[in-house]
């Protein structure tokens, strides 16, 4: 593989579902990782605007959450977020790593009803869960690469 996680600095992440995508940045050299944006998922992934935030952030590398089971099982929503790894890793040639993401909804949420707390966000941001979702998930790769799977290589 030509990206190992060492040599990949920037990062796109995201936190897959059946109708939205969190989708988040992250810089492994400052060792940080944001919310971006959420984008429709229907019959398939917004791939329009998934090309415009690939072209914007140019990254190295994505990493894909995937939402096991309690007891680390697969279910379809697993098999979803797969199938979306592959398909990004064929459509821009980047390595693609997946991630347990269990427990990451939760951590998405706790931060949300703390920016809620302070006025930084509404009740009406909720979809950026979605987003926040996607920034636990490159933070725990970040801290944590070698747990992950590579799904495909450039």
């Amino acid at each position: 593989m030509s990206a190992t996680p060492d040599a990949i600095l920037t990062v796109l992440g995201f936190d897959y579902g059946s109708r939205l995508i969190g989708v988040a940045v992250g810089n492994r050299l400052a060792g940080s990782a944001r919310a971006l944006t959420t984008i429709g998922n229907g019959a398939a992934p917004e791939w329009a605007r998934l090309d415009e935030l690939v072209r914007e952030w140019k990254p190295d590398a994505f990493v894909v959450g995937l939402p096991l089971t309690l007891d680390g099982g697969e279910q379809a929503a697993t098999r979803g977020a797969r199938a979306f790894a592959a398909a990004l890793g064929r459509r821009y040639g980047r390595a693609v790593y997946a991630t347990d993401e269990r427990y990451t909804s939760r951590e998405a949420s706790r931060r949300f009803a703390d920016r809620r707390a302070q006025g930084a966000a509404r009740r009406k941001d909720a979809a950026a869960i979605d987003a926040l979702a996607a920034e636990v998930i490159l933070e725990a790769w970040m801290a944590a690469p070698d747990d992950s799977v590579a799904m495909t290589s450039p």
